[in-house]
């Protein structure tokens, strides 16, 4: 069976592939052709359902009706995640001033999981687009009063004259007792099948155990999508993003996603068609 795979542009997702690409793990009957975007791209593609397999955020499922979100392959951030940050010399500002003053704060695309959290957290703001490597530069410059940061760029903000106003994932730790924070996740098209989509799954989840199994070589490999960060830092990036709950995410996994559109439904940014909090429908357990 020949199916279509997106997955993004960043190292921790090449990793996970790696078995996959890398034929460290037998396929169950699936030719896989793989198309690499950015994530707010592939979110917005799976919106009329063009992949039958692709990487999105969490925030993302609750427009695209036509996926069921795989067990494996989830990013989750275990007590960290995505950074508002600001100038060093605007260090000192509250969070919830930036969205009270009106002032603009650059986010990586609106169906991103950080912008629902970021929401979330302080309430609805001003806010400007743009790519996710494009966010520290436009803070800098004064393009933006601050920016919501993804990727390596949290590990990376203070060496580029940044300063963190809120960890999200430190926030989001404290307010649900210590679940994991639901960033991304991998969908595959609901109309494949349940047998299909666990088939899937497994292969996946098998991928990803091969990568950790072979570390040095999957990194190697995952260095492609480094954008120029050295090393340590992909392999620091790496480990904090591949993780048991992207195995497998488990009841903790799922209690978070569904977690957050509990809280996005109180909050009045986002219902599900029956007017109560969105559920996703998520792949058997594996």
């Amino acid at each position: 069976m020949r199916i279509t795979v997106g997955h993004t542009p960043d190292s921790d997702d090449a990793f996970m592939f790696y078995g996959m690409l890398a034929g460290g793990v037998r396929s169950p009957g699936f030719e896989v052709e793989h198309v690499v975007e950015d994530i707010e791209a592939l979110n917005r593609r799976a919106a009329t359902p063009q992949l039958d397999v692709t990487a999105v955020s969490v925030h993302a499922c609750a427009h695209i009706p036509g996926y069921t979100i795989l067990r494996s392959g989830g990013s989750f951030g275990l007590g960290y995640g995505p950074l508002l940050v600001t100038r060093n010399e605007d260090g000192g500002t509250a969070p919830g001033e930036l969205a009270d003053a009106k002032r603009t704060i650059a986010v990586p695309g609106r169906m991103t999981s950080a912008f629902l959290l970021l929401q979330t957290a302080i309430g609805r703001f001003d806010y400007l687009e743009m790519n996710f490597a494009q966010i520290p530069e436009a803070v800098r410059s004064g393009k933006v009063d601050a920016g919501l940061v993804i990727h390596e760029a949290q590990l990376s903000y203070a060496s580029e004259g940044l300063a963190s106003v809120l960890d999200l994932g430190r926030w989001w730790s404290e307010k649900t007792g210590g679940l994991p924070v639901p960033l991304g996740v991998n969908v595959m098209r609901t109309d494949l099948g349940d047998e299909t989509i666990s088939r899937f799954d497994a292969y996946l989840r098998d991928s990803i155990l091969y990568g950790l199994e072979n570390s040095s070589d999957a990194i190697e490999y995952a260095m492609q999508y480094s954008r120029g960060k050295p090393p340590e830092m992909i392999r620091r990036f790496v480990r904090m993003y591949v993780n048991e709950s992207t195995v497998n995410m488990k009841e903790a996994g799922e209690k978070a996603i569904n977690t957050m559109f509990e809280m996005a439904f109180e909050r009045d940014l986002l219902a599900g068609r029956d007017g109560g909090p969105f559920r996703p429908r998520i792949a058997p357990k594996l």
